[in-house]
């Protein structure tokens, strides 16, 4: 997997130059953990004929989000039909249930149906907004079936936990409208009509912004991906970091970090950078569990950094109805925070354990990594579009498609073909299956949410259970957006948060952006979390590690994910809200710096020297007392952490003078 010390280039292909075995065995690992990889196998023909299916879908949603502005639920009500139509094209009754070149003949059936119930109302969405709840016998069939195949695509490509949700919700939904009304049928037609006809079910906000906006920038990811940049981005984190104490772990944490923003996914990325940092860390030295666990923690902080983000901060960007460019800019310190405590972890582990970095040979020149800079451009041109506002988010994502096309085709190493332009397109109308069914999911949950009025329900409650004590409302929102976010992806997670948690949050005196973050941050860190760690077991099936002790190591390593999200909800000047001055946003981040250097070493075990159980405790206590807002509070942690570091510094010069 290193670099042939003759030919700088190879540092570049090194994800390119995977055997057919090992890339055999990397794509059984993404069916394994990544559901959205349990597909139909089509070969021949009828490969070609699916994936041209999906290259018109792609077309199709390039083109209508730039240049039709239809009624919103004409718009979307199609591209929920177009989804059914694909989804079941590509997903199976079941895991494993795979047979080359064939579908159900029960699979066509509910394509097709699902598909023209939605069709039928985007064809007649007007006639159907006029009627409003006056809609007819047949109007609710129609969407009672529309409904129950979405929920059937759900289970295929999402997953049962958010079904489960649900579920609940839509039992608590019938119990609530019975309650006004006895009738059965009554109860069924106004559910049918707020969940399938309004903007307030399937149709609803996440639909609308999986459709404006998520989409193009799957599409452009999946472009990005084919000129290359993410062997550009491991050799570019080899030449930055790989000469240092541990390199290897040091390069998993850069390049997952600028593999993930563009992949926004926590598995896909941990399997795909993962496939050729956590060799290269076992061969360094660190323990299986432990380079799984590096891959993993820094892959699923690909979906906090900026500028992409992955596809829920879109959606903070309307529930705050802030602009996008707003969005990341205020993710950046978090993110930086991060990245920073994996960073530290790593290297202390490195130290710990003696390990030494990658030689001069196996590293790429700088010289040749500045030949291939062009490459950055389509993200370069993406960050400027997006930040100056001049043009929409569409508009922006559209023109750099195109830059990632004419890049593609100027990387020789990796020359973009019509081939690749195909199964690029292809790859994003895939990729869109899975968020735009988790969108129209959590769509009905927030649905169920509004008709019922458990949101308001909910916020009493918990503010009056809480009282004064803040501290138990965040503590409670955490562990509902971990449990949650066990089995549910980011996306939906987030919806579901927005609509419940977060406005707990605001009414409890948490400033709005802050509240979005805070859900968003732990819906993100689930992936890592276990039992349901799906990131850390891809990780630890390369590593050939215990999945367990993967997760664990997982989770330590992204203790800062666990910590800065406190510390941005009593702090918000680290997300830029509330600024009194430049220095107070400076003197947050530095003491959460110096707060996760000292969490970190305790959990090592590792400062200068190795620590006793007593110096762990008062490391991570010190660290701790950094992070917590405060003056006094700072100075203890700082006089606690500087205790540590001047012992083991004594200790380290005493034990030289002892060898002199």
């Amino acid at each position: 997997m290193s670099a042939n010390k003759n030919d700088p280039k190879d540092a570049v292909k090194m994800t390119s130059g995977l055997d057919s075995q090992t890339q055999a065995d990397l794509d059984a690992l993404m069916r394994k953990y990544d559901r959205e990889s349990n597909t139909r196998v089509w070969e021949g023909w009828q490969r070609w004929a699916v994936g041209a299916i999906m290259v018109i879908f792609s077309l199709y949603c390039i083109g209508m989000t730039l240049f039709y502005s239809g009624l919103p639920e004409t718009r979307l009500a199609a591209f929920l039909a177009m989804i059914v139509f694909i989804g079941f094209l590509t997903y199976p009754v079941k895991k494993g249930h795979v047979k080359v070149n064939s579908m159900p003949w029960y699979d066509i059936i509910l394509m097709l149906v699902g598909a023209s119930c939605f069709l039928y109302f985007a064809f007649n969405a007007l006639p159907i907004i006029k009627l409003a709840t006056r809609i007819q016998t047949h109007h609710v069939i129609i969407g009672a079936i529309g409904i129950l195949v979405l929920i059937e695509l759900c289970r295929r490509c999402v997953g049962v936990p958010i079904l489960c949700v649900l579920g609940a919700l839509l039992i608590y939904t019938f119990y609530n409208q019975l309650s006004y009304n006895p009738s059965l049928y009554q109860a069924l037609k106004n559910i049918v009509y707020k969940l399938f006809y309004t903007t307030n079910g399937v149709i609803g906000t996440p639909v609308n912004v999986c459709y404006t906006y998520i989409v193009l920038f799957i599409i452009f990811g999946a472009f990005l991906e084919r000129t290359g940049i993410a062997n550009f981005f491991i050799a570019l984190a080899n030449r930055l970091a790989g000469w240092s104490a541990g390199g290897p772990a040091k390069v998993a944490v850069i390049s997952s970090a600028l593999c993930g923003m563009v992949s926004g996914s926590s598995v896909g990325n941990t399997v795909t950078t993962g496939s050729v940092t956590i060799p290269m860390m076992k061969k360094t030295g660190y323990h299986p569990d432990f380079a799984g666990a590096v891959e993993a923690a820094a892959s699923t902080g690909g979906q906090i950094m900026p500028p992409i983000m992955g596809a829920a901060a879109f959606l903070m960007a309307e529930y705050m109805d802030l602009p996008y460019a707003t969005v990341a800019v205020k993710a950046i310190l978090p993110a930086v925070l991060y990245f920073t405590g994996i960073f530290i972890s790593v290297h202390l582990e490195a130290k710990k354990l003696g390990l030494k970095g990658l030689s001069k040979d196996e590293m790429p020149k700088w010289s040749f990594l500045l030949q291939k800079i062009y490459l950055l451009a389509p993200l370069v041109l993406l960050v400027w579009l997006v930040s100056s506002g001049a043009k929409t988010m569409q508009f922006s994502a559209a023109v750099s498609i195109l830059a990632a096309i004419i890049v593609g085709f100027l990387n020789k190493d990796e020359r973009l073909t019509f081939k690749k332009i195909f199964e690029a397109l292809e790859a994003g109308a895939k990729g869109a299956i899975t968020v735009g069914v988790a969108c129209a999911i959590a769509g009905m949950i927030a649905g169920c949410i509004t008709v019922t009025g458990l949101a308001s329900i909910l916020i009493n409650t918990i503010v009056q259970l809480a009282g004064s004590a803040t501290f138990i409302g965040l503590i409670l929102t955490m562990v509902c957006c971990i449990v949650l976010g066990m089995g549910v992806p980011t996306t939906a997670n987030y919806c579901i948060m927005a609509s419940t948690c977060a406005p707990i949050l605001i009414k409890m005196g948490f400033p709005l952006v802050a509240a979005h973050f805070f859900v968003f941050y732990f819906g993100i860190v689930a992936d890592i979390t276990p039992p349901v760690a799906l990131a850390a077991y891809a990780g630890s099936a390369i590593a050939k590690g215990n999945p367990m002790k993967t997760g664990i190591n997982a989770t330590k390593l992204a203790i800062a994910a666990f910590i800065v999200p406190y510390i941005f909800a009593y702090s918000p000047a680290m997300l830029f809200v509330n600024v009194t001055s430049v220095w107070a946003v400076i003197q947050i981040v530095l003491s959460a710096l110096l707060g996760i250097f000292g969490v970190a070493a305790g959990l090592e075990g590792f400062m200068l020297r190795k620590m006793n159980w007593l110096l762990r405790l008062i490391c991570i206590g010190g660290g701790l007392g950094l992070m917590i807002p405060g003056a006094l509070s700072d100075l203890v942690g700082l006089v606690l952490i500087g205790g540590v570091f001047a012992i083991q510094y004594v200790q380290n010069k005493k034990e030289a003078l002892c060898k002199d």
